[in-house]
């Protein structure tokens, strides 16, 4: 691995060899940095736990970032911020090294990445081509291989298109879990920070130490107490129904179904679901009243006629100025509508499987239609945050000779589910979990993985931590329960070590698990063979009296295969 100092090194001859500077709205100077590495290696010598010591990142600008100008991609709305937005703090605290800020559609209006000043951002990988947005030159920065990371925005589909775009990551995670102090709003209620990385791993790394709630976002928000921490097993995504494709080109249906193919590969169920009502509750945020969020955010600035003002964005947002309230508070209670029948249409599904975009149009074709390319880029986007939920897209291959990517869509909170189907298609490691919450539940019999009672875990989104073995303190019996299971029991001598499975499951699961409990199973402390201790399966001391003793094999599988031999 790099030190600090020679990724900020490699970092800064990336950019000099890219030579795109429409990437950048303020790139700060490489001395700058090396003198920030260079304070990151003495934290890490001096015994500090740096999570992101060394990650270079860069910061869309609609994002503060102390002591650099936060432009929106409007020169004349410019103002200095004397402290980072929480998000970017929080990444500085782990360790991360903030390149500067990159450029952007103005005030996060716009699918294109061309509605700016300061420059259309070029695609890294066809010049020719659109780079997508809002957050275009985060995401730029990050398939040119300058940043480990670039945050972006995401209201209507701009931490997802770009990475589509390119070939790379965007994570969308649930609204609120990541605080939005000291981001510009583009419609508040709907508006998220977002990761780009070239990997789920990296991406997750730095959304993990961003999460968290601040008293300062009234929007904010917490991981609730039974936060699911995987997928069931077998799990279950939804695909759209061949309708809900059709404005697919013949190559990208294709790579979209073959995205599908590697989930059912991998043991995943997938079934076709008519995505109708999604797409409807889409158009909500632009043709409708919702885009009176847009106005309060921005409108007052923009009517003053701000000379670098975007026509394309000024036209949007000061169109909502007359919009009446009552077609605010209908609209608002159809998303409400949509919600609901959303829930209802992926119940029992853990995600949903989606394109992430239509097409990849050349600047010249989404200069000839700037609003109509912009709307169809969002066919798949527009209702993830509308309708509270979470998304990750990933790479699936190409189509029409360029990157074409699925992104997995799944209910608030359940970030982690779509996480780990996202990894099925990468091939990435999903690593630790991202949510926090959970406590480790060590298993022995029916619940191990493969055994007749593991969906009681996998049900709640229990998520498999290892397998290993207990401290040489116990034993082990047989009982004569339905399902068969083992008893286990502490003694002071003549213990051993017996094989066990470690899951991680939310406290409310915990709960829910222990209410159901059966007697003479418990729940109690039990010790691994690293010395920590977890919750455990043991059971009453009068159900081993006269039970088999079966200690000697080491485990119940052990056990289960001797009486089969």
């Amino acid at each position: 691995m790099p030190t600090p100092t020679e990724r900020v090194h490699d970092a800064y001859r990336r950019i000099a060899e890219a030579d795109r500077p429409e990437v950048w709205i303020t790139l700060r100077p490489e001395a700058d940095l090396l003198v920030e590495a260079k304070a990151v290696e003495d934290r890490l010598a001096a015994g500090e736990d740096l999570p992101l010591a060394g990650t270079v990142v860069a910061v869309k600008d609609n994002i503060d970032v102390a002591g650099l100008p936060t432009t929106a991609a409007c020169p004349e709305f410019a103002y200095t911020p004397e402290t980072s937005a929480t998000a970017v703090r929080r990444l500085a605290d782990a360790g991360a090294l903030v390149l500067g800020k990159t450029n952007l559609d103005q005030f996060a209006t716009g699918l294109v990445g061309t509605r700016s000043p300061y420059g259309a951002v070029r695609n890294a990988l066809d010049p020719e081509r659109i780079s997508g947005g809002s957050s275009s030159g985060s995401a730029v920065a990050v398939a040119l291989g300058i940043a480990d990371v670039a945050l972006g925005t995401d209201t209507a589909g701009s931490g997802r298109v770009p990475a589509a775009l390119h070939g790379i990551v965007g994570i969308k995670p649930t609204l609120g879990l990541v605080p939005a102090t000291g981001v510009v709003p583009a419609a508040q209620p709907y508006d998220c920070v977002t990761v780009f990385a070239r990997d789920l791993g990296t991406g997750t790394a730095a959304l993990r130490v961003m999460t968290g709630p601040d008293p300062a976002d009234p929007y904010s928000r917490d991981w609730p107490s039974d936060v699911r921490l995987a997928p069931r097993h077998p799990a279950r995504v939804a695909v759209p129904a061949p309708d809900g494709i059709a404005v697919l080109g013949d190559d990208e249906r294709a790579a979209f179904h073959a995205a599908a193919d590697v989930l059912r590969a991998a043991g995943v169920e997938v079934e076709a679901v008519d995505v109708a009502p999604l797409l409807e509750a889409a158009r909500l945020l632009y043709d409708g009243a919702l885009v009176a969020e847009r106005y309060a955010a921005v409108g007052e600035f923009l009517a003053g006629g701000p000379q670098s003002a975007d026509p394309t964005v000024s036209g949007i947002i000061l169109a909502a100025a007359d919009l009446p309230a009552h077609a605010l508070a209908a609209d608002q209670h159809r998303l409400a509508a949509y919600r609901a029948s959303a829930r209802e249409l992926l119940s029992g599904f853990d995600a949903l499987l989606l394109p992430t975009t239509v097409g990849h149009p050349t600047l010249a074709e989404v200069a000839a239609d700037p609003v109509g390319e912009n709307s169809r880029l969002g066919t798949y986007t527009n209702f993830v945050n509308l309708l509270d939920m979470a998304a990750v897209a990933v790479p699936a291959g190409t189509a029409d000779g360029h990157t074409f990517g699925v992104s997995l869509v799944s209910d608030a909170f359940d970030d982690q589910v779509g996480l780990d189907l996202a990894a099925l298609l990468t091939g990435d490691d999903p690593g630790e979990a991202y949510p926090e919450p959970g406590a480790e539940l060590a298993v022995f019999g029916a619940h191990l993985r493969g055994q007749p009672l593991n969906h009681q875990l996998t049900d709640l989104g229990a998520r498999f931590v290892e397998a290993t073995e207990t401290s040489a303190d116990y034993r082990m019996y047989a009982l004569a329960t339905t399902p068969p299971k083992p008893g286990l029991q502490r003694v002071s001598d003549a213990g051993v070590a017996v094989r066990c499975e470690v899951w991680r499951i939310s406290p409310a699961g915990l709960g829910a698990f222990l209410a159901a409990l059966p007697a003479p199973m418990t729940l109690g402390s039990v010790t691994l063979a690293d010395g920590r201790s977890v919750v455990g399966f043991g059971c009453e001391p009068s159900a081993v009296e006269g039970a088999e003793d079966i200690s000697e094999h080491g485990g119940w599988l052990a056990y289960r295969a001797s009486l089969e031999g």
